[in-house]
């Protein structure tokens, strides 16, 4: 159907000036002001086709109740636009930390509440996957499932699974809450005995290693990640063959960093024959996260006064590509065009690490030459870009329109 619903998807998610930034070998220049835009940017195949088949399914069922498992992809604006499409949004509940009423061990949590779902309902499964158990539920309900689980992420899945098939526990760099990391964790639990756990970065790959070598306890090691781990995870048990994996969107140069970590970590405290016949690791970053990333260090390499960054705050990829940018010059994440106010000459974001946003003023030079750095997480519309790329123009009173 998406012929059918083609001339929809242009008018709501493509971008004048981004086709023109394109064109000119992604420079855009007005008065003092010149734009670079990273040459990866923006929707990625897996979030291109989701959004295509959540559009086709509000077309193809025009009288049925939709529902959505959790958001489509981590972008606000497309979100809202399936929501004002009458399509219903179930969301996860809270994943929790320790234990919960009983004893019994949280976990992951973020299961979705699927009891109000009929037959003959239509549930659209996000691009992230869902879990096992979620899907295991809708599949007895009988109802239509429209499934957009992105690619690179079933290819992930084979590799945990396999990891489970023989024996070994997936160490997953990831987030413990992410969508997408607990529906990976979940493979593990296709065969009996599979076992997952979840590190966020660096730091909590070397506590695994401190346990490897002895250097902590195991019960130290699970009051740490007893929320992040497999029920019942027995880490003198299930942490001597390991098998990493990883989030699609997390920074590649750490899920090549924790393999290499944990598998010297093995070899040295096992032995090297040790290490070669129990631990796996693999690169199973996405492409379309590697080459966004490897576009921005190439345009960092480029003299810019500022760096923008646009995408959801609750966006892996978009969060990747904001820890590379600032490293190296004055970056600002932004969650959608509108945090850019041309009136007041300020920009709302999130900076790196913290849990609000925050109001700079004077972020962009008042006079004089400038250069401006452009890239977009893999959920956000081009529409979006071009309207951040007009509204930085606009702050230096340049009036995009003109722009031709």
């Amino acid at each position: 159907m998406k012929s059918e619903i083609q001339s929809e998807l242009d008018s709501d998610y493509t971008g004048h000036l981004v086709d023109l930034l394109k064109e000119r070998e992604y420079t855009l220049t007005a008065g003092d002001v010149t734009i670079r835009l990273a040459k990866e940017f923006g929707f990625c195949y897996g979030v291109e086709r989701a959004v295509d088949y959540a559009y086709q399914a509000r077309k193809k069922f025009p009288d049925r109740t939709i529902y959505l498992a959790g958001e489509i992809i981590h972008n606000p604006h497309v979100n809202s636009k399936l929501q004002a499409m009458g399509i219903t949004f179930l969301m996860p509940e809270k994943p929790g930390r320790g234990k919960a009423e009983g004893g019994s061990e949280r976990g992951q949590g973020g299961h979705i509440d699927f009891s109000g779902v009929k037959a003959e309902d239509v549930v659209i499964l996000p691009a992230f996957g869902v879990t096992i158990s979620d899907f295991e539920v809708l599949r007895q309900i009988g109802c239509v499932m429209v499934d957009t689980t992105c690619g690179s992420v079933l290819n992930v899945w084979k590799r945990v699974e396999s990891y489970a098939r023989d024996g070994f526990t997936s160490l997953i760099h990831g987030k413990y809450y992410h969508e997408e990391t607990r529906a990976t964790a979940s493979q593990a639990e296709k065969y009996e005995g599979g076992q997952y756990f979840i590190v966020r970065n660096m730091d909590e790959a070397g506590l695994v290693c401190d346990f490897i070598e002895g250097r902590l306890s195991g019960s130290a090691l699970m009051e740490r990640f007893a929320h992040a781990a497999s029920p019942n995870f027995d880490p003198a048990r299930d942490l001597q063959r390991i098998g990493v994996a990883n989030q699609t969107t997390m920074l590649a140069r750490e899920s090549l960093a924790i393999g290499e970590l944990v598998g010297r970590s093995m070899a040295k405290a096992r032995g090297e024959d040790y290490a070669r016949q129990n631990f796996r690791t693999f690169d199973t970053i996405c492409s379309a996260t590697q080459e966004r990333q490897d576009a921005v260090v190439e345009l960092l390499r480029e003299p810019l006064d500022v760096m923008v960054v646009i995408g959801g705050y609750n966006s892996s990829n978009t969060m990747s590509l904001a820890a590379l940018c600032s490293e190296t010059v004055r970056s600002f994440h932004v969650e959608d065009a509108d945090d850019i106010d041309p009136v007041s000459g300020t920009i709302r974001h999130r900076p790196l690490g913290a849990k609000e946003e925050s109001t700079h003023a004077d972020w962009l030079p008042n006079a004089g030459p400038v250069r401006v750095g452009v890239t977009a997480g893999a959920s956000t519309p081009n529409n979006k870009i071009g309207e951040a790329v007009g509204r930085i123009f606009a702050t230096r009173g340049i009036d995009p329109k003109t722009i031709r």
